[in-house]
């Protein structure tokens, strides 16, 4: 059976699978990053990996994978095939795909951000599908994006594009780690409600997760840290509508999994925000934590077959040059 390589590489873990044309995940397999060995530990581990699903195909299915696709955090450039910066696996100006497509013997492979890869799974093949517009927001640890536009991503001109996280909605308010004030992240992100919630009920083992039980249970002081929450998210969504007039847009990551605790007074905030705009389908990510794996088996499938309305795989960028990570 023709199939593909598909890496996600994650700060702690990597998860790995063989796709078929029919985006089936034909195998999967998981095992740690090793940051704690250092870079060239993750590195060489990488390349290990990869050519042991090379093997895996083989012996499976008696034909080598036809190409490879991964998904790695930090700044990409995706053009050049370059792991251009990560501050959680130490790496910076990486070939990364050079190194893969010579330890594969010359198979071609697409190196892409692991958020706009998990984005364009789910545009594609989850929760966006059919959407010829879409707007993927990824709630976590931070918060990242992905500009869904007619089956691709659109990574703009220097590979920064979707950053929502670090739109400001709350001028002066808590320094992120982008080093600016009041951005979304600082505010909304999952680990922002941690902190808040923390503060807020005097347990600083306490999570965002525990705030959303805490605000079915009818809490009214978790239902205010919610809410300013909330609040915060629905101004940077309708600053991202504004710009991008998305048909979807589609919203996963940790905090996405309170369900309707956050959905329906995102969707109620967002509503009462808007003037002119139309609002978008606001919807749940339905792949999981298959949207990393999904998402380079596509990419690997584009670099053989590219979508339908798309010029060219992959679109040229400006070759990235800052040495600032700000998203993780």
């Amino acid at each position: 059976m023709k199939h593909v390589i598909a890496l996600d590489v994650g700060g702690t873990g990597i998860k790995a699978a063989l796709v078929g044309p029919d985006h089936e995940l034909l195998y999967e397999a998981r095992r740690p990053t090793g940051r704690d060995r250092g870079t060239d530990a993750v590195v060489a581990g990488i390349l290990d990996f990869t050519a042991e699903l090379r093997a895996v195909g083989l012996r499976q299915y008696g034909q080598a994978a036809a190409a490879a696709g991964v998904a790695v955090p930090g700044i990409v450039d995706e053009t050049n095939g370059t792991a251009v910066y990560s501050a959680n696996l130490g790496w910076r100006d990486l070939p990364l795909r050079d190194l893969l497509s010579a330890r594969l013997d010359g198979m071609p492979v697409a190196l892409g951000h692991d958020v706009r890869t998990g984005g364009l799974a789910e545009g594609r093949i989850g929760a966006g599908k059919g959407a010829d517009r879409f707007l993927f927001l990824a709630l976590g640890t931070g918060i990242a994006g992905a500009i869904g536009i007619d089956g691709r991503i659109e990574a703009g001109a220097h590979g920064y594009a979707g950053e929502l996280g670090h739109i400001v909605v709350r001028p002066g308010g808590p320094l992120c780690g982008c080093g600016g004030h009041g951005c979304l992240e600082s505010v909304a992100s999952a680990s922002a409600v941690s902190r808040a919630w923390a503060r807020a009920s005097g347990d600083g083992a306490a999570d965002a997760a525990a705030c959303a039980r805490a605000v079915t249970a009818g809490d009214p002081a978790a239902r205010a840290v919610w809410q300013e929450a909330v609040g915060a998210l629905a101004d940077g969504l309708v600053i991202g509508l504004t710009l991008l007039d998305p048909h979807t847009l589609i919203i996963g990551g940790g905090l996405a999994e309170a369900g309707e605790t956050l959905f329906t007074p995102l969707r109620a905030a967002v509503a009462e925000r808007v003037t002119f705009q139309k609002v978008p389908h606001i919807v749940p990510a339905t792949l999981g934590d298959t949207a990393g794996c999904l998402g380079a088996g596509l990419r690997a499938w584009d670099l053989l077959v590219p979508p339908a309305g798309t010029p060219g795989l992959p679109r040229p960028t400006d070759r990235l040059t800052r040495p600032t990570e700000v998203s993780a």
